[in-house]
């Protein structure tokens, strides 16, 4: 992902953008992204799929999106991100645009275009607007990066082949694996 020119923008810019044309925006500076490859892709349907049958299989209330899912994560109009899961458990935050505040849950799976935004600014961010747990996944080093952020001792990094335990949900477990 890279920043386009230094210029202060707004969620309005994004709106503005060609068919087709996606990007993030964290504290008015304007991300562009790129198209996910398959690997990636994958990924994000493993995922979606795995969580979202844990939460109807114990009558929960949470619901999991996949990107492009907008979420808006300020009262603002300068931050705007599309993670690549998004699990929200507070139905009120939940509107026709997407989700207006923080998510409960991210995972945001990486390339090497967007590493340094995903465990630099997006970490920071999404700590800062009341995200409960986020993951970084790489999928070329194969490791996941868990971040309770309720509970800073669980925070903790795994292979793909270990069960990694979801910090806001006591016994979701997911072997990466497995999913590939």
């Amino acid at each position: 992902m890279i920043p386009v020119k230094e210029k202060f923008y707004t969620i309005e810019d994004i709106y503005a953008l060609p068919d087709g044309q996606r990007a993030e925006l964290i504290d008015g500076r304007m991300y562009m992204m790129a198209p996910p490859n398959t690997r990636h892709q994958s990924l994000v349907s493993e995922f979606t799929v795995t969580i979202g049958s844990y939460i109807r299989s114990k009558g929960g209330n949470c619901k999991v999106f996949p990107a492009p899912f907008a979420v808006f994560l300020n009262k603002d109009d300068q931050n705007y991100v599309e993670p690549d899961i998004s699990v929200i458990c507070d139905k009120s935050k939940l509107n026709d645009k997407g989700c207006s505040g923080a998510p409960d849950w991210i995972i945001e799976i990486i390339s090497p275009s967007t590493s340094r935004i995903d465990y630099g600014v997006k970490l920071f961010k999404y700590r800062t607007a009341g995200v409960r747990e986020y993951w970084i996944v790489n999928p070329v080093k194969k490791t996941v990066t868990v971040y309770d952020f309720e509970n800073e001792e669980k925070t903790n990094q795994y292979d793909f082949d270990e069960t990694i335990a979801s910090c806001i949900y006591d016994d979701l477990k997911i072997n990466i694996a497995g999913l590939l």
